[in-house]
């Protein structure tokens, strides 16, 4: 099993460990200290070595951070996370903060009236992030201070870093090689007047070198560094134990490879101007530049827009992986609906699901923590099922299943809430409403140019008339073979990138009532140039392709409640599931697939 579920922290762990935490504070002079849920690299997902958020606290989301001043510790945690954290901190110590709502400087100037020095790793933050902080600190005599990490001065057992083994991705699932792409942003530096650019990012060293690893769970990515420089020469800062022979030549002989020690001194020996990412390129990078008085030019990872507008290669690859994981998923749907009622757990659940993945064969890992919530567990949005809080899946209730695979040409993810019997008539009102925000996003058009904001509200309009809502984003960009979350394209109300034919996002509207019930339908869709429409203007239109065909439980909706075009996308939709999974599947699960996808 990939997944495992035991507890990955103790609420009554946080307290000693804020009070060791508080000595050190003292000890140095300071008056806070900023923990973030963030690494070197300033990735999304962190490794065991990096967990210090969840050491501290006990939380285990993937964002959120937590400010730790002598009286009170704030930990910040968004709309995903406020049902969750609620269980996994100790509520006596450790206070959650609506975030973004309540700026983390804004906080400060409440909790600090008479000034003091917060300390903070500067490789742990981003340029932009500590920016941001200081400008809502201006007219106060509050400071920030770089000063060592003090999480890991008290952490007496904290894991070693990752060092997996860097895996060779083939031009076959790639599209263009690392030669190439490097190339195109060598040429881009050029253009802009750049004489070289730092990355950091995991994911974009991964896609730029057409390599992949091991060296944080679920998410195949590299831990390294790189510096890009206008004439197309590069130089890898990596373990050199992550790399063998094949992997090495796979790498190129054209490229420098150093260890990671080597990277900060070599960027005081650069010749300017050099890209750096106030967003994602940690602040200790441009305070070594800035100390060497190399010219720093801001500017995004170069490799972001690359990367997210997937090249023809990329996208079929994601098509095909998911036919494979939506034939797993409709065998493990059959399997699902023949249990005697009342004899199934969440784990007993997520355990069965990755079993069917795996008899794909082509299953390298799973490609985030399955998440299955029955009944008011559904409405945890990131909930992860643990042997503390395992469930039994009741009569009558809903559940919410949100999974995806790691496989060689593709990264899937994909929720369906599924009823355990007869559900209630508030239950299928609200799923039928955000089945109709997800049918909106699927039959979307618009102009070129616009972005993740402008179609946002188009998956909430039918919850929105009924005064309800859900507090996380319709979507996230999706990578291939890499991030389940990538950026920085989004269905987002915050999201201002425009959307490009390749980008890959998430359409995953849903509606969460604490206590009670969860429900999310999910599928992955790619940016395409609309079909053509007679009478239409002569612009440029943009439409989604979807990816993901698994049905969609059609014994929880109410029919009538639909528009006719509704009923015709959902009915054209099932139409193409059963061609397209169809011929993969044994024949119970063909049999159940055919009742699936009749038609409403």
């Amino acid at each position: 099993m990939f997944q495992t579920f035991t507890a990955n922290a103790r609420p009554e762990q946080g307290p000693p460990r804020l009070a060791d935490l508080r000595k050190m504070l003292v000890s140095k002079g300071l008056s806070g200290f900023l923990i973030p849920r963030a690494d070197v690299h300033q990735g999304e997902y962190v490794a065991p070595h990096d967990e210090r958020l969840q050491w501290l606290t006990g939380f285990t989301g993937s964002a959120g951070f937590c400010i730790a001043l002598p009286h009170i510790a704030g930990v910040f945690i968004d709309g995903r996370y406020r049902t969750q954290v609620k269980s996994q901190v100790d509520l006596a110590h450790f206070t959650p903060v609506p975030w973004p709502e309540t700026k983390p400087g804004d906080w400060l100037r409440d909790q600090l009236p008479n000034g003091g020095r917060i300390g903070f790793d500067p490789w742990l933050h981003t340029a932009g992030e500590i920016a941001a902080i200081e400008a809502a600190l201006d007219g106060t005599t509050i400071t920030l201070t770089p000063t060592e990490n003090l999480i890991d001065a008290i952490w007496p057992d904290q894991p070693a870093p990752p060092c997996g083994k860097v895996i060779p991705h083939p031009l076959e699932f790639a599209g263009v090689s690392s030669i190439d792409k490097r190339a195109q942003i060598a040429a881009q530096l050029t253009r802009e007047g750049q004489a070289s650019c730092v990355i950091t990012l995991p994911d974009s060293i991964s896609w730029l070198f057409n390599i992949r690893g091991s060296d944080v769970a679920r998410n195949p990515v590299v831990h390294a560094f790189a510096i890009l420089h206008g004439d197309g020469g590069v130089t890898l800062y990596i373990d050199p134990a992550k790399l063998d022979d094949s992997a090495r030549a796979h790498v190129g002989a054209d490229i420098t490879v150093r260890p990671p020690s080597a990277f900060a001194a070599a960027l005081g020996t650069l010749t300017g101007p050099v890209r750096v990412d106030r967003a994602t390129a940690p602040l200790a990078v441009s305070q070594a530049l800035t100390e060497a008085q190399i010219v720093v030019s801001w500017g995004a990872d170069p490799c972001l827009l690359p990367k997210a507008r997937k090249n023809p290669a990329e996208v079929a690859g994601m098509a095909e992986a998911h036919l494979r994981d939506g034939a797993a998923m409709v065998e493990f749907l059959t399997w699902l609906d023949a249990q005697p009622s009342g004899t199934l757990t969440e784990i007993d659940v997520v355990t069965a699901l990755e079993g069917y993945r795996r008899t794909t064969n082509s299953l390298r890992e799973i490609s985030f923590e399955t998440i299955c919530g029955a009944g008011p567990n559904g409405a945890i949005m990131h909930y992860r099922v643990t042997e503390d809080t395992n469930r039994p899946l009741r009569e009558g209730e809903l559940v919410v299943i949100d999974s995806g695979g790691q496989y060689p040409d593709g990264t899937t993810d994909i929720t369906r809430t599924i009823g355990m019997g007869a559900v209630g008539p508030e239950e299928r009102t609200a799923f039928t409403r955000v089945l109709q925000g997800m049918i909106a996003i699927s039959r979307a058009r618009w102009p070129k140019g616009l972005a993740g904001r402008d179609l946002d509200g188009f998956a909430r309009y039918n919850l929105w008339l009924a005064g309800q809502d859900f507090d996380h984003g319709t979507g996230h960009g999706v990578g291939a073979y890499l991030s389940v979350h990538e950026g920085p394209q989004r269905l987002s109300r915050i999201s201002d990138v425009p959307l490009d034919p390749g980008m890959i996002l998430s359409n995953e509207p849903g509606y969460y009532r604490e206590g009670a019930f969860g429900i999310r339908i999910e599928n992955l869709v790619v940016v395409i140039e609309a079909p053509a429409l007679q009478g239409a203007d002569p612009r440029p239109m943009y439409a989604f392709d979807t990816l993901t065909y698994v049905p969609i439980s059609r014994d929880l909706i109410v029919v009538d409640m639909l528009t006719q075009a509704e009923r015709d996308w959902l009915n054209a939709y099932h139409v193409t599931v059963l061609s397209r999974i169809g011929p993969r599947l044994s024949a119970p699960a063909l049999d159940w697939l055919n009742a699936a996808t009749a038609p409403i």
